[in-house]
This record gives C-alpha cells, sequence and structure tokens, in this order.
C-alpha cells in the first residue's frame, strides 16, 4: 500500500498556501507552494490563486495515497455551509470555499474528504499535536500576523462554537488602549497587535518605516518609537489572554505568526501584563513562542484530518 498523505491549505489575508503533509506531521519536499490573496483580489484571481497551490501540491503525490484535504481559513467562516468570509478578503463573503476545493481535487482526478475550519483550530491542533503545546489539555493557539487570530482546546478537545467561530481573540476587546479603526472597532485586539496595526501606531508617532521588519529591526537598533510600539502590542496581548485564562482556565498559551517574532522581548511584555492580574490561576498561565516553523499553519490544516477524534463533529 502506498504512503498516505493529506493534502493542507491554509488561506488567509495575503497569501493562500498548500503542501502535502505525512501521517508525522512533515511536509513532503516540494509540495509546498504560495499565491498572493488580499484586500484588493477579486474572486476569479482568488480561485485560480487556490487552484495554484493545490495542483502544486498534488504533483508531489507519486503514488501516495491522498487520505484526505483540510483546509484552514482566516475567519469568520460559516462552518455548516463550508462558506467563509474573511475579514481582510473584501470579495469573498460566504465564499462556498469547501466546494471550491472538491471542484479543484476531482479536475484533477482525485476524490478525498474535505474538512474545513477557522484557522485558528488549525493553529491550536497543530500546536497540540507537534508543537509548544503537546501534553497539555487546556490550550490556545494564538497567531499575530496581518491579522490576530486564535483557536482553543479545553480538556483535550477543540471548541468550535455553534457556527465554527469560537476563538476569535483578535476581536476581543482591550481596555484603555486605542488601535485603528478596525471595521468599526478601534478597541479590540487585533486593531491594536496586528503587525499592520502596530506599524500604523509607531507611525503617527514618527516612525518612518512601513512593514513590521522594518520596526522589529528599529526595536533592535534601540529606537523609542518602535520600542513604545511592541509593548503596547505586549500590553494588549497580555490584557486579551489573562481575559481568556480567566475564562477558560489555560494552561499553556502558543503564539506563531510573523509578527510575533518581531523580537524575544514581546513575550517578555506580555507575560509582564498577565503577571498583574489578581488571579494567581490566571498568572500561572505559560505563554510561549509556537513550537512550530512557519510550516505550522500547513501542519494545522493537514491535523483537521489526522487529529480529527478531537473535533467535535
Amino acid at each position: 500500500m502506498p504512503d498516505s498523505v493529506v493534502l493542507a491549505v491554509d488561506f488567509g489575508g495575503t497569501k493562500v498556501e498548500a503542501a502535502l503533509v505525512r501521517p508525522d506531521g512533515s511536509l513532503v519536499a516540494g509540495s509546498r507552494s504560495r499565491a498572493a490573496t488580499g484586500r484588493s483580489a477579486e474572486v476569479p484571481q482568488l480561485e485560480a490563486s487556490v487552484a495554484q497551490v493545490i495542483d502544486h501540491a498534488l504533483a508531489s503525490l507519486a503514488g501516495a495515497e491522498l487520505i484526505g484535504a483540510g483546509v484552514a481559513c482566516a475567519g469568520p467562516i460559516d462552518r455548516a455551509a463550508g462558506a467563509i468570509s474573511p475579514l481582510n478578503v473584501p470579495s469573498w463573503r460566504g465564499y462556498p470555499m469547501r466546494a471550491l476545493v472538491q471542484r479543484v481535487l476531482a479536475g484533477a482526478g482525485h476524490e478525498a474528504p474535505v474538512v474545513l475550519e477557522m484557522d485558528g483550530v488549525a493553529i491550536v491542533l497543530a500546536e497540540h499535536w507537534v508543537g509548544a503545546a503537546q501534553g497539555a489539555q487546556n490550550v490556545m493557539g494564538m497567531v499575530i500576523s496581518t491579522g490576530v487570530g486564535g483557536g482553543l482546546i479545553s480538556h483535550g478537545q477543540v471548541i468550535v462554537g455553534k457556527t465554527g467561530n469560537a476563538g476569535h481573540i483578535g476581536h476581543i476587546e482591550v481596555a484603555g488602549i486605542d488601535g485603528e479603526n478596525t471595521f468599526g472597532n478601534p478597541h479590540v485586539l487585533e486593531a491594536i497587535a496586528s503587525g499592520p496595526h502596530t506599524v500604523a501606531f509607531a507611525r503617527r508617532n514618527g516612525f518612518e518605516g512601513t512593514t513590521g521588519e522594518e520596526l522589529a529591526a528599529a526595536y533592535a537598533a534601540g529606537d523609542p518609537v518602535a520600542r513604545a510600539a511592541i509593548e503596547r502590542t505586549g500590553r494588549a496581548v497580555g490584557q486579551a489572554i489573562a481575559s481568556a485564562t480567566a475564562l477558560l482556565d489555560l494552561e499553556v498559551v502558543a503564539i506563531g505568526g510573523g509578527f510575533s517574532q518581531a523580537t524575544p522581548d514581546l513575550f517578555d511584555f506580555i507575560r509582564a501584563q498577565i503577571a498583574t492580574h489578581h488571579f494567581d490561576f490566571v498568572r500561572k498561565v505559560k505563554v510561549v513562542p509556537s513550537g512550530l516553523s512557519g510550516e505550522g499553519p500547513l501542519i494545522g490544516a493537514a491535523a483537521l484530518i489526522y487529529r480529527a477524534d478531537q473535533i467535535p463533529a
């Protein structure tokens, strides 16, 4: 019998990626690729990007058995319908993503079950499976990148909620800190702590760069505005994690995403904020960097198939 693999698809606000993933969580060499998404992309371009990365991945099957496809998408989603409405991709509202993946697979001559969940679900599954939260039973996985998202595991089982959108920590309101007017609300975590919004705060205070990478470099060089911006982001993330921990009694919070790597000091700022909480059990939550490389979202998408027993039907 040929080896089995899962097609993993990760659709986000700036890119879509796909790869083949083995049962041990490793990616098949050469199967990974990415294509652009974004705010200005229209439906035909987005469909072509998804088809492009899937076809690239399938070209690496080489006789392996495709046992399923896991699709992780920026939210919100409609889990029952397999539809997505990613906030940072305005042209897709209620778009039937699961059906698109099924159609691309069929066009390539493959039939396999397709499971679609919010990207936060995939992230927390990956951390629990092969990442920084192995062995813990009450976990939140977070991403701090173009947006801020999350997923939850309680007593070893994923919490998906009624519609599949449980874990949207980026849209928890954070007291005392104002961000950008994101989707009509400047007080939610994503409006303050995402990479682009952290940069926007720095620019309002004299920073001349335009990217998270430039802000990270300025921080490393001792720029006081960059430090203030990243410290502010850490304070906001710490507030949100403390609130989530008070609600769910979390053991571990694992944080990944490009902007989470701006500086290791970001985690110190997060932990310092949590340490001010009045509940001892909240102060005990462990906040750690993701135990996965940049492959984490794809590993998590594959976990939607490989770890299906942890996901409610």
